[in-house]
C-alpha cells in the first residue's frame, strides 16, 4: 500500500552504552536499508552517550531503569509499550532480556527472535541448569535463535534442546570504514599523558567486569615487567572501559610501581583512534561469543592476544593472525605478550593477516544481509 510505513522491529536489551552486543545492534540499524524496517530500541536499564552512533534519525530509544533483581513492573511496562507500537518483530539479547519474550507473546507480536552475543557474568561458561531451563521454556515462544558463534550454536543444540530449524548463526561484521589500520605515525590520544615515543602499546577495550577478566591482563603485565627489564623499557599498557574491576586494576599496577606504564581513562568514545594508537590487542575474558572488538583490533591491522574460549579461536587462528592462551594463565599470557614485544616482524605479518581475514570473512555488509533474511521471514 502506498505511504505504508515499513514493518517496527524492537530491539530489547539490558543497556545501551559501550558493548560488542550494544555494536552490533548499532551496525545492523546503521546499515539496514531505511525503507526495509523501522526500529526502535528498549534498555532494560538505561542508555548512554553511545546512541549516538545510531547514524538514523527515527529510532526510538525508551529506557526502563529498571530496578537490580526480578522488577515485575518492567514486565507490564515493556508489554504496554509492544502493545501501544504493534511491532513485526521483537528482538531480545542475551539472558537478561530473553525473560521479555513474554510480554511480546502477550502483546501479540508476529515474530520474535533471540540473540546469544556470550555468556553473562553469573553463567561464564553456560554451565547453570536453571538458565539452560529457561531458554529451553521460552525456546518454545521464540521463532528464531541467532547465536554469533559456532559454540553458542552447539550449546543450543546439545546443552539446550533447540531444534536446528530454530537456529541460524550469524558472525558478527566490522565496518572497515571505520576500523583500518594506522596509515602514519602514532596518534597519541586525547587526554593521554604517558610518552609513547618509542614504545610498544598494549591494549584492551571493555567493560571492566568479571567475565572480561581484565585483572589478569594486568597481573600479566606486571609479571612480563618483572621478568624482561626490555620489555618494561619498551612496553605501555592501555585499558580502555569502564566498570567494577578499574579501580582493582589502577591500585595491581601502584602497588607494582607501573602506575606509569599504563593508561586507564575509563569510558571511551574515540575507539578507532584509540585502536590505531595500539600495537598488540589482547582480550583476556573467561569466556566469549564472537567479539566485536577482535574483529575492530584485526580491522585495525593488530596482532591479537586472545584466551581460548568461545568464539575467540573461529576468529584468532592461533600463530597465523596472533596468539591463543588458556584463560586465567597469567604466565601464559605474559609470554605471549613478550614475545611479540620482542619481534617486530612477527607483530607485522599477524597484524597483517589479522586484517586480511576481517577483510575476506567479516565484512559488515554480510552480517547485515544474514540479519535481513532472518528479519524477512516473518
Amino acid at each position: 500500500m502506498s505511504g505504508q510505513l515499513p514493518p517496527l522491529i524492537v530491539h530489547i536489551i539490558y543497556r545501551l552504552g559501550i558493548g560488542g552486543l550494544e555494536n552490533g545492534l548499532v551496525n545492523i540499524i546503521n546499515n539496514l536499508s531505511e525503507g526495509r524496517y523501522r526500529h526502535a530500541i528498549i534498555c532494560l536499564t538505561d542508555s548512554t552517550e553511545f546512541s549516538q552512533r545510531i547514524r538514523r534519525q527515527d529510532v526510538i530509544v525508551h529506557q526502563l531503569h529498571k530496578r537490580p533483581g526480578q522488577d515485575w513492573a518492567s514486565f507490564y511496562k515493556v508489554y504496554r509499550l509492544l502493545k501501544q507500537w504493534q511491532p513485526a518483530i521483537v528482538h531480545t539479547r542475551n539472558l537478561a532480556a530473553i525473560e521479555y519474550q513474554v510480554c511480546a507473546l502477550f502483546a501479540g507480536v508476529p515474530y520474535r527472535v533471540h540473540g546469544e552475543h556470550g555468556w553473562d557474568v553469573f553463567d561464564p561458561d553456560g554451565s547453570n541448569v536453571k538458565y539452560q531451563w529457561l531458554r529451553r521454556a521460552l525456546g518454545l515462544l521464540i521463532h528464531r535463535f541467532i547465536p554469533l558463534s559456532q559454540h553458542l550454536q552447539e550449546y543450543l543444540l546439545t546443552r539446550v534442546g533447540i531444534p536446528a530449524k530454530k537456529i541460524t548463526r550469524i558472525c558478527n561484521g566490522v565496518d572497515t570504514r571505520i576500523f583500518y589500520p594506522r596509515r602514519e605515525d602514532r596518534g597519541v590520544p586525547e587526554d593521554c599523558l604517558l610518552n609513547l615515543t618509542q614504545k610498544l602499546v598494549i591494549g584492551a577495550v571493555g567493560r571492566m567486569h568479571g567475565v572480561k577478566d581484565q585483572l589478569t591482563l594486568v597481573r600479566a603485565f606486571i609479571d612480563a615487567c618483572e621478568t624482561s627489564a626490555e620489555f618494561a623499557l619498551t612496553a605501555r599498557l592501555f585499558l580502555i572501559g569502564d566498570g567494577p574491576l578499574r579501580t582493582n586494576a589502577i591500585e595491581l599496577l601502584n602497588a607494582a610501581n607501573l602506575s606509569d606504564k599504563a593508561w586507564l581513562p575509563g569510558e571511551r568514545n574515540d575507539i578507532p583512534e584509540i585502536l590505531r594508537s595500539l600495537d598488540i590487542f589482547v582480550l583476556p575474558s573467561k569466556a566469549e561469543g564472537i567479539s566485536n572488538t577482535i574483529l575492530e583490533a584485526m580491522a585495525s591491522g593488530l596482532p591479537v592476544i586472545a584466551t581460548r574460549v568461545g568464539g575467540n579461536p573461529e576468529l584468532v587462528l592461533d600463530g597465523q593472525t596472533g596468539c591463543l592462551v588458556e584463560k586465567e594463565d597469567i604466565e601464559g599470557l605474559s609470554l605471549a605478550m613478550r614475545d611479540l614485544v620482542a619481534d617486530n616482524e612477527k607483530r607485522r605479518q599477524l597484524g597483517e593477516a589479522s586484517l586480511r581475514r576481517v577483510q575476506s570473512e567479516f565484512s559488515i555488509d554480510s552480517m547485515v544481509d544474514r540479519y535481513r533474511r532472518v528479519y524477512d521471514k516473518q
